[in-house]
């Protein structure tokens, strides 16, 4: 039998909160998206805003930032051509993103779910991902 550590919707709430309060700090409206370990949504917020398309791409990262257990930025490093791993982001029924703002949400070693933002460039989706984050550690700690 095992036991599996997940988000409860409570403190993927709190990722939400701390993921918007970034956006708005920098003036980027986002889709934030929050999903168990297994990558199955919990909770989701478009802030007014927020890029239709986003909707899905914030999904997307969270998917793979909790099912593959690492950060979709550490795979925009190798789906690149010659790269044994080019070509990762059509598996899965093209569900693994590899676009930076998808962070595994880690508690006591072990993943418990993952943040996926969208509507910014890139590192903005990152910080803001950072951010919620940060906050969950700090209303946790």
């Amino acid at each position: 039998m095992l036991t599996i550590k997940r988000l409860d919707l409570a403190e993927a709430r709190i990722l939400i909160e701390g993921a918007a309060e970034k956006a708005r700090e920098i003036g980027v409206p986002m889709c934030i998206a929050v999903v168990d370990e297994s990558g199955n949504l919990v909770a989701f917020e478009r802030m007014d805003g927020g890029k239709v398309t986003s909707v899905t791409i914030a999904q997307d990262k969270a998917f793979t930032a909790a099912a593959a257990k690492k950060a979709t930025h550490d795979y925009n490093k190798v789906n690149v051509p010659g790269s044994l791993a080019f070509g990762i982001h059509t598996e899965v029924g093209g569900r693994i993103s590899s676009v930076g703002g998808g962070l595994p949400v880690i508690v006591d070693g072990d993943v418990v779910g993952g943040i996926g933002i969208s509507s910014g460039t890139p590192q903005q989706d990152m910080d803001c991902a950072q951010a919620g984050l940060d906050h969950f550690e700090t209303k946790r700690g």
